[in-house]
């Protein structure tokens, strides 16, 4: 079955187009779980990384967050993620973006115009501060395109991204699930060996690169993975002081690895 990444703006109603969908497939969206696990990984307060993911950290929260570590450990929930069978939808994270490499992942963003995302907003939150509605979306839009461009080196507001983008300011909620619904059932979209095939090599790949940031011995290593059929490869170089040896036996060690083929040099 196809799976459904989604972004969607505030005030959008993507989360609502998501729930709808995934209702009517019988399976979870995902948004906010994977909070818990990054922190944990990174060492970090819960509401620090929601306050640094919302483009609201202080500065303190800001240089101590590891923008390279929270990279990592993203994909590497997402692509797990991406490998149940008990999600239909994936919300934000860069989901559309780091999966769209997948033939059964449906790429979707949910928008509406400024001006009628701020009236719900306001709605929402029972308010008539229309300034301070406005900057909160402009702050979150923000976050969200400088992650974007640091991570994927995409605008996460340009069409040609998406394989559905849908306008919520005349076409309703369910009318938007339809749509996600007809690219569920068509044929481009259908799960294939080759399309299960790749995700669990992209998959493969970020555990290892999660498990060599984790350890302190690899932490530093900057190197090329890649994976095929649970056979991962090794490539580059690394510093003096590094041991390639380390490398080879955290990357043994992750689930689903049965070869590893070591091609690191000291420089």
């Amino acid at each position: 079955m196809p799976l459904i990444a989604m972004t969607r703006e505030m005030g959008s109603l993507g989360k609502d187009v998501a729930a709808v969908v995934s209702s009517r497939l019988g399976k979870a969206v995902v948004h906010h779980e994977i909070i818990d696990q990054l922190a944990s990984k990174m060492r970090l307060r819960k509401s620090h990384v929601i306050r640094f993911l919302d483009g609201k950290s202080n500065m303190w929260e800001r240089l101590t967050t590891d923008k390279t570590s929270l990279s990592i450990y993203t994909a590497d929930e997402m692509l797990a993620l991406a490998e149940s069978d008990n999600v239909a939808v994936i919300r934000g994270w860069g989901s559309a973006h780091l999966l769209r490499p997948i033939q059964h992942v449906i790429c979707v963003r949910v928008c509406a115009p400024m001006k009628v995302r701020v009236k719900r907003m306001m709605e929402r939150l029972n308010t008539d501060d229309e300034e301070f509605v406005t900057g909160e979306i402009k702050l979150s839009e923000e976050a969200h395109s400088a992650i974007t461009r640091r991570h994927f080196g995409v605008n996460w507001q340009d069409p040609e991204n998406y394989d559905l983008v849908l306008n919520t300011e005349r076409v309703t909620i369910e009318e938007c699930a339809d749509q996600v619904m007809a690219l569920v059932n068509d044929p481009e979209f259908r799960e294939t060996a080759e399309s299960r095939q790749l995700l669990a090599n992209l998959a493969l790949e970020a555990h290892v690169r999660a498990a060599l940031r984790a350890d302190q011995r690899t932490a530093k290593m900057q190197i090329a993975i890649s994976a095929d059929k649970g056979a991962v490869t090794l490539a580059g170089s690394v510093d003096r002081g590094l041991e390639p040896l380390h490398a080879y036996e955290v990357a043994a060690a992750v689930s689903g690895v049965k070869d590893v083929k070591n091609q690191l040099k000291v420089r």
